[in-house]
Formats: structure tokens, C-alpha cells, sequence
């Protein structure tokens, strides 16, 4: 009796396993455009100047970047100071590996691009103790990771797998989504966009 309530639990968690992590998206490396999914998102339109002083100012800041969040280490964050710059948002799990082989090239990208371009990891599928493990034994502290246990930011950008990158230009206008396995091209993608 045991074996057949248990033997379903064990394949369904190899099978969420297999195809939730590294599967790819819906932008091949080599895509330098937005995937078709992308065309309604939310980081295509502005919002305004930000009159609450977050971005920079006379910076617009686009309806992608108006949000607030925690950081995995407590810090409250708002989306908004990332605007007028090109943004890589790296959407992660603590138990991933394809995650943790993207760790160290997303992590040099964003001390590559430091001033030039904004990285934030943002956290997901988990607990906040297993977050800033990853983050601690990645070494990737060096840039903001979202605590996003509800998956509210991963709702916001239409994340439904881990080991996604979301990448938005200046404007905040999506100029790549999918999966970059070990991270790359992920530094060229960002080049391209900071000049």
C-alpha cells in the first residue's frame, strides 16, 4: 500500500525536476530580440518621471521598474532606482543547478558592468534561509537579491521556471527573455546594450 502512494510522489518529483530546471525558453542564447511572448509586458510602456525621488533625475521610469521588494538579507528595495540603465533580472532557485552553474558568470557580468548596468537576482520557489545560502555559496553577493517567496515580481515579469533571465534596455523595454545555460552570452547581451 505504501509503495504505490510513494512511488507517484517520487515521479512526479523527478519529472518537476527534469523539466522545470534548464528547460529551454522562449529566446534561443543566440536571440538577440524579445521572444513574441514579450510584446505586452510590462516593461514596454513608461510610467512618468519618478516624483518620489527613486531613478534618476528627469530619468522615466517605466511601468516594469514600479515596484518594491525585500532583499534576502532584509533590505527593502525599490525597483524604480534601477531605471535609465539596462537591467538584467535573474530569476533563480536554491536547489538548482542549472541556477548555480549561471551563478559565477552572472556575478562577473555584474562587476563587468558595474555603473553601467543593473543585475538583481530575484529569489524564488523557496524559503529566505535557503536564498541567502545560495547567495553565500555562490559568491554573488556583490549584487541585490529579491527575496520573492510569494512570487509576486516572478508573476509581474510572466516567470513560470527558474534559471530565466530577463533582460530590459534603458527605456525598460524587454529586449531578451529565456534561459542562458551557464550564463552564456549573457555578457554579450549586456555589452550590447551599454556600448
Amino acid at each position: 500500500m505504501r509503495a504505490r502512494t510513494l512511488l507517484p510522489a517520487v515521479l512526479a518529483t523527478a519529472l518537476l525536476t527534469l523539466t522545470a530546471c534548464g528547460s529551454e525558453g522562449s529566446a534561443s542564447a543566440g536571440d538577440t530580440g524579445a521572444s513574441p511572448s514579450t510584446a505586452s509586458s510590462p516593461a514596454q510602456s513608461s510610467a512618468g518621471s519618478d516624483a518620489s525621488g527613486g531613478g534618476s533625475e528627469g530619468v522615466k521610469v517605466p511601468e516594469a521598474l514600479t515596484f518594491t521588494a525585500t532583499t534576502v538579507d532584509g533590505k527593502s528595495f525599490d525597483a524604480k532606482t534601477l531605471a535609465g540603465k539596462p537591467t538584467v533580472l535573474w530569476f533563480w532557485a536554491p536547489w538548482c543547478p542549472t541556477c548555480k552553474g549561471q551563478a559565477a558568470e552572472t556575478a562577473k557580468v555584474a562587476s563587468d558592468h558595474q555603473g553601467k548596468a543593473n543585475v538583481v537576482g530575484v529569489a524564488g520557489l523557496d524559503k529566505n534561509a535557503a536564498m541567502r545560502a545560495f547567495v553565500s555559496d555562490t559568491g554573488t553577493g556583490s549584487f541585490p537579491h529579491l527575496s520573492d517567496e510569494k512570487g509576486e515580481v516572478w508573476k509581474r515579469f510572466e516567470i513560470s521556471q527558474q534559471s530565466y533571465y530577463v533582460i530590459l534596455d534603458q527605456t525598460g523595454k524587454t529586449v531578451y527573455k529565456g534561459v542562458l545555460h551557464g550564463g552564456k552570452g549573457l555578457a554579450e547581451k549586456v555589452s550590447a546594450l551599454t556600448g
